[in-house]
């Protein structure tokens, strides 16, 4: 008895239908942005037809000769602060790297007590040096520095302790490697510093150090309790004189808020300039 074996046609299974994809419905986040963007539209409605902001008064004394004047000052303050606070503030991040131990607790020192004082009373102290000191090296000191150069001197002070952390902390950042391949090649220390260790921590040094201009930019209005005719105080001159103190303050406003605008601006083209070959840069 002989077994037949009958072949059966091979069925294919059935093509699956592609995948429809389907966006994923965010109706709540919508919902949220339209609430938002009304409220804001509300706000800005609400600031731009209340007449108590008096918005002629502004536009009247927005480019004003002693506006315009006090913002000058501000500016040169910020500049001058910000470039001698990184000279003084990099030579104490230097020190405190450093391997003498008393050049550590000197650099230490320094930013501990700058950074533990207010800015106000320190200003204070360096208008009233005089009373203080009354002589230093035979030198009468009672009307030696003014409104404008105790601003730079305290300011400056003030900055260099924050401003030597940012650096010390971009010197960290940088790899341990690229200073001993440096020491390799028979560089001298500072040279090693300045040509390897610096250009690649400023890639880490930059993003805080453009807070820190901004910040400085505002932190100067502080300077106006010294008589120093600021932005801020030339403001406070115009509406003491005229009380229009609301739009007076939102002259001094709209300054700070431009001035930084533009300075987080910069910040941002000289972040992605520096961050050139690093991963993720944009």
């Amino acid at each position: 008895m002989s077994a037949t074996l009958v072949k059966t046609p091979s069925t294919a299974p059935p093509a699956e239908p592609p995948l429809r994809v389907v966006p994923t419905r965010r109706a709540g986040q919508w919902a949220a942005a339209v609430l938002v963007l009304v409220l804001l539209a509300l706000g800005l409605v609400s600031v731009v037809r209340n007449e108590a902001f008096q918005w002629d008064v502004v536009a009247r004394y927005f480019t004003s000769a002693s506006v315009l004047r006090g913002l000058g000052l501000t500016l040169w303050l910020t500049a001058l602060v910000m470039a001698l606070g990184f000279v003084l503030g990099t030579l104490l991040a230097v020190l405190r790297l450093s391997a003498n131990p008393v050049l550590r607790a000197v650099s230490w020192g320094y930013v501990w007590f700058f950074r533990s004082t207010p800015i106000l009373v320190q200003l204070l102290f360096w208008f009233n040096i005089g009373v203080l000191y009354p002589r230093i090296l035979g030198v009468n000191t009672v009307n030696l520095l003014g409104p404008v150069a105790v601003a730079v001197i305290g300011l400056t002070l003030h900055e260099a302790a924050y401003a030597a952390e940012v650096v010390r902390g971009g010197i960290l950042s940088v790899d341990r490697g690229q200073t001993e391949a440096a020491q390799s090649l028979g560089l001298g220390r500072w040279r090693r510093l300045s040509r390897i260790v610096l250009p690649q921590a400023m890639r880490a040094i930059v993003p805080p150090a453009g807070n820190m201009l901004i910040g400085t930019l505002k932190g100067t209005s502080i300077v106006s309790v010294i008589a120093v005719q600021d932005l801020l105080y030339s403001t406070q001159l115009v509406y003491h004189r005229t009380y229009e103190i609301i739009p007076l303050l939102l002259v001094a406003t709209l300054w700070y808020v431009a001035v930084t605008s533009v300075l987080g601006l910069g910040q941002h083209y000289v972040e992605r300039h520096y961050a050139r070959g690093a991963a993720g840069a944009r």
